[in-house]
């Protein structure tokens, strides 16, 4: 068996939770080419073998990601100049620009969302160096769709995960909401504007990346999932069920508050059931009660749940419990899916944290949302498999740095058993932030992975009164939202000033300073600790001694930021400390932007235990050493393939958690110490082409191995998937390695040629090879390797087959790789139209006994005599015949202007004439309803209908009108 690293598990298999995984040496032995091993993603519960469905709280929801126009740029729209322009451009559905319904995006590209369109964007000097020199800017999206008739009267909410940044959304060109952060849901009730039947419906957003919120690469765009929520008039609000288990005098239980609220006309008497069932679906306990709902109110119901003897949620087992929540009313029903875990949480002044009353220390990394290739617009499967790298290092808690991440990352952290801290963005308790802060508990307050709310980062203001002033009414919003979580805020100094923040939160977050920790504990022995943040050491994956002119640092754990520590310096000072709760690594992913310690050209960060596509450091072997209990391991740095340096000196970091490492040569053993789990054991040897080989052993016995060969010039190239198959829903992505090996199959370390790729049964998202120097598009179909290894990124096609993938290079062996793709349902989704011309609004002259002219028209500032109609609109029936003139705008189309098309009136009662710029194209001799139609020559302005009604009978524009190429 070959390539570029084996490890022989001679006791026990891989610790992964409840995550089906394949054993490592087995991936390599179907070619794996990371390093360390990337397990492959095939499983994360019981209700499908893929991420993408993951339990959905709301079953009443619908996607929106598919079929969404953008255009890079902002589009400003000169100011209205007459009376009339002024008077309608400050009225409800009248937008201008490309907010307006009739704005005219039929050549604008479409795009599936998530969407993160600075990730596109070429690297330039002048751009902002902690956004990664990528230029960010303006942009807008617009959507198209429509809605059953049966949907009137339901409360309708469209649901944007995130957008990055500040933004505002119209719908139906009016605008429905602002938001100022890239973090937080925006949540827009659509249903007073909502159009059925044969309208359309629009939705127009316009983004501002320029806002920056964080000094990290932010992306820009519909990065996170857009949802329609269609309910029934009286429903349960959004983030509206609190049932996060209690323990109560020994017993535990399931408290519930789920707010109503309701866009009826009239008050309802409703009734709110729960079920509470184990994993697997059995039933535990179940309760109602009747509430009444006045229209549009809100009114809240509260009762609990008996739990018996629960299995407890934990880190190694992470078991979940579902509570489902219905409504019954006589509007029609509506329903929540909560997913939630049993388990106490408390942070203890001198036993750290402690989990279902036992400690856990808390292995934690520090995040930021980026990968290579897609930017912040991850998908779900992606997602997850960040978050089985991060498992398989031993990692048991993710910091969120410094903002909410998307809800799926929540529902996967619950199942994979992640502890998380969830942490706020803005620093400020005016009302804007706190409605941020709010969203950010309701959203997240039944997450049973969740275990500690942080307020803030590294504020300035930390060691002020005014800091502590804001803290305290921050603390007190979440605490009134959620009493069972501590509270912390993430300092950076101030620990010891005589008024700090630490005297008003629950737990004391440190962001460095180790030589403080005991100096702070003797001082506040009452008060619980945590390390927030902790390490910021420099590693470049792959490279094994500095080079500062090319701005690469070397992966033997010697470099860190000066305000940091090396991996096993910061652990030592955690782990050697009980009170200590854990720590969170600065950072478990290299990140986009923030490119310390170098600039330009850099542009992204080294300091991650994995690099920019999950690709391991040997900072990974490193914290499974140190993390990883129950399980032998070991790993050994560098690589061994050094041409040119035969005869000298190599030096050597072997890691493991045994007591005992040995390290042999060809088969020769050439030393042999005891190791120490956090700092590992040093070595030197003299470079001979071979196989280099680090064992473990506990008591006497070699228990784990991992192995080195010297790999020969490149031949072939090679790809390895990170799935075993895909799921057909037109969602499901999967990352693949490419790497090079020589005519042994050895893995070569040190190639960098420059891939093609050709893919077919899906669709290349990103690609990406880890290098933070690196300026290569991370879109184009070629990457080349960095330090042996590239990676790209590609989605499934929404139907059953495989995805082919084929790689190529100057001089080598090209590869292919299939990955079956298996049928499976497709998320419940609202399908996009297609950009048509309507003409929606009209101007309706009086009646008039007899034929007007049809040059008739409103005087400018005439806002009143002639009316402001919408198709379909009929005039009610009148005793005698009468005459009415309807005027509008032709739609602005580039096509029409340029080709001329078709007006075509679906359905018009009465006797009527077609006028356009004044001349008469068609007319309607019978007044019963029927469709008219005519010729639209290029350039068309304006257009006159004149209708005659009949007497008793209604008459005008029953149908919709379009202007067709």
């Amino acid at each position: 068996m070959t390539g570029m690293r084996r490890r022989e598990l001679l006791g026990g298999a891989l610790a992964a939770g409840a995550l089906p995984l394949l054993d490592p040496a087995a991936s390599l032995a179907r070619g794996a080419a990371a390093e360390p091993e990337s397990p492959l993603l095939h499983g994360l519960g019981p209700r499908g073998d893929a991420p993408w469905f993951l339990p959905q709280p709301d079953p009443s929801r619908w996607l929106l990601d598919e079929g969404w126009r953008f255009h890079e740029g902002d589009i400003v729209v000169p100011p209205p100049a007459s009376h009339h322009e002024t008077y309608l451009s400050v009225k409800a559905g009248n937008a201008r620009g490309a907010a307006a319904v009739d704005w005219d995006d039929s050549d604008w590209p479409v795009l599936r969302l998530p969407h993160d369109w600075a990730s596109a964007q070429p690297f330039v000097r002048e751009a902002n160096v902690s956004q990664g020199y990528r230029p960010r800017g303006k942009g807008w999206y617009r959507r198209t769709f429509r809605l059953d008739p049966a949907d009137r009267g339901k409360k309708l909410e469209l649901q944007f995960g995130g957008i990055a940044t500040a933004c505002t959304i119209w719908f139906n060109g009016s605008i429905v909401a602002r938001n100022t952060s890239a973090y937080n849901a925006v949540l827009v009730d659509i249903t007073p504007f909502a159009r059925f039947g044969d309208a359309d419906n629009v939705i127009a957003v316009r983004v501002d990346a320029d806002a920056m919120e964080g000094w990290w690469y932010e992306g820009a765009g519909l990065y996170r999932h857009v949802w329609l929520a269609k309910r029934s008039p009286v429903c349960i609000a959004t983030d509206g069920v609190h049932c996060d288990p209690r323990l109560v005098d020994g017993r535990w239980q399931v408290p519930l508050a789920v707010t109503l609220e309701s866009v009826a006309g009239e008050a309802r008497i409703v009734s709110v059931a729960a079920v509470l069932r184990d994993g697997e679906g059995r039933e535990i306990a179940r309760g109602a009660v009747r509430v009444s709902v006045g229209p549009l109110a809100s009114a809240e119901a509260r009762f609990v749940l008996p739990a018996g003897e629960p299995r407890l949620w934990s880190v190694v087992d992470p078991a979940l419990y579902e509570v489902e929540v219905t409504l019954d009313g006589p509007d029609g029903a509506d329903a929540r899916r909560i997913p939630i875990g049993f388990r106490t949480v408390r942070f203890d002044a001198q036993r750290g944290f402690l989990l279902n009353g036992q400690p856990v220390k808390l292995k934690g990394v520090c995040l930021h949302q980026d990968h290579a290739g897609v930017g912040i617009g991850v998908p779900d499967a992606l997602l997850a498999w960040r978050l089985l790298r991060l498992k398989d290092l031993g990692c048991n808690a993710i910091r969120c740095s410094h903002n909410a991440q998307a809800e799926e990352f929540y529902a996967l952290c619950d199942r994979m058993g992640f502890l998380v801290m969830d942490e706020n963005r803005v620093f400020n308790p005016a009302p804007e932030n706190m409605a941020q802060l709010e969203w950010l508990v309701r959203a997240h307050r039944n997450h049973p992975c969740v275990v500690l709310w942080s307020v803030f980062n590294e504020e300035p203001m930390q060691g002020t009164p005014e800091g502590v002033e804001m803290v305290r009414r921050m603390r007190a919003a979440v605490r009134a939202l959620d009493d069972s979580r501590p509270v912390t805020a993430a300092m950076n100094g101030a620990f010891h000033d005589p008024v700090n923040v630490s005297q008003v939160v629950d737990v004391a977050g440190f962001n460095y300073y180790p030589g403080d920790y005991d100096r702070f504990h003797a001082a506040h022995p009452d008060l619980p600790l945590t390390s927030s943040e902790d390490t910021s050491a420099y590693m470049t994956r792959g490279a094994y001694a500095d080079d500062p002119q090319r701005h690469v640092i070397s992966s033997m754990d010697r470099e860190a930021a000066g305000w940091g520590a090396t991996h096993r310096q910061a652990w030592r000072e955690i782990a050697r400390r009980p009170f200590v709760a854990g720590g969170f690594v600065w950072t478990g992913f290299d990140y986009h932007g923030e490119p310390t310690p170098y600039a330009w050209p850099t542009i992204a960060s080294f300091f991650g235990i994995l690099d920019l596509c999950g690709f391991a450091k040997t900072a990974y072997d490193i914290r499974r050493a140190q993390w990883i209990d129950g399980q032998p391991v070991v790993g050994i740095a560098p690589h061994w393939t050094w041409p040119g340096r035969e005869g000298q000196e190599i030096d050597i970091l072997v890691t493991s958690n045994a007591e005992q490492v040995r390290l042999r040569m060809n088969g020769e053993v050439i030393g042999e110490k005891p190791c120490d789990r956090i700092m590992g054991a040093e070595f030197k040897a003299i470079y001979r082409p071979g196989v280099i080989a680090a064992e473990a052993l506990q008591g006497g016995k070699v228990v784990a191995r991992a192995v080195h060969r010297t790999a020969g010039p490149a031949v072939a190239l090679r790809l390895t998937a990170t799935r075993r198959d895909l799921r057909g829903d037109g969602e499901d992505v999967a990352a693949f390695t490419v790497d090079t090996v020589d005519a042994k199959g050895v893995h070569v370390p040190l190639a960098d040629a420059r891939v093609t790729f050709r893919t077919w049964g899906g669709t290349l998202i990103g690609v990406g090879n880890g290098d933070p120097n690196c300026h290569e598009s991370e879109k184009a179909p070629e990457r080349s390797l960095f330090n042996g290894l590239a990676q790209l990124i590609v989605r499934a096609d929404a139907r059953e087959g495989q995805v082919l993938i084929e790689a190529r290079a100057a001089g080598l062996v090209p590869a292919r790789i299939a990955v079956p793709v298996r049928a499976a349902m497709r998320p419940p989704a609202i399908a996009p139209q297609p950009p048509r011309a309507t003409i929606a609004e009209l101007r309706c002259s009086p009646a008039y006994v007899e034929r007007p002219d049809p040059a008739l028209r409103p005087a400018d500032g005439d806002n009143n005599l002639w009316s402001f109609v919408r198709t379909p609109w009929t005039a009610a029936p009148e005793p005698e015949a009468r005459w009415r003139i309807y005027r509008a705008a032709v739609p602005a189309r580039r096509a029409l202007v340029r080709q001329g098309g078709r007006l075509l009136f679906e359905r018009l009662a009465g006797v009527a004439e077609l006028w356009v710029d004044g001349v008469l194209l068609a007319r309607k001799a019978d007044a019963a309803p029927a469709p008219l139609a005519a010729p639209l020559p290029p350039g068309a302005r304006e257009i006159a209908l004149l209708v005659r009604s009949s007497p008793g009978v209604p008459s005008g524009i029953a149908g919709a009108v379009l202007a067709e190429v």
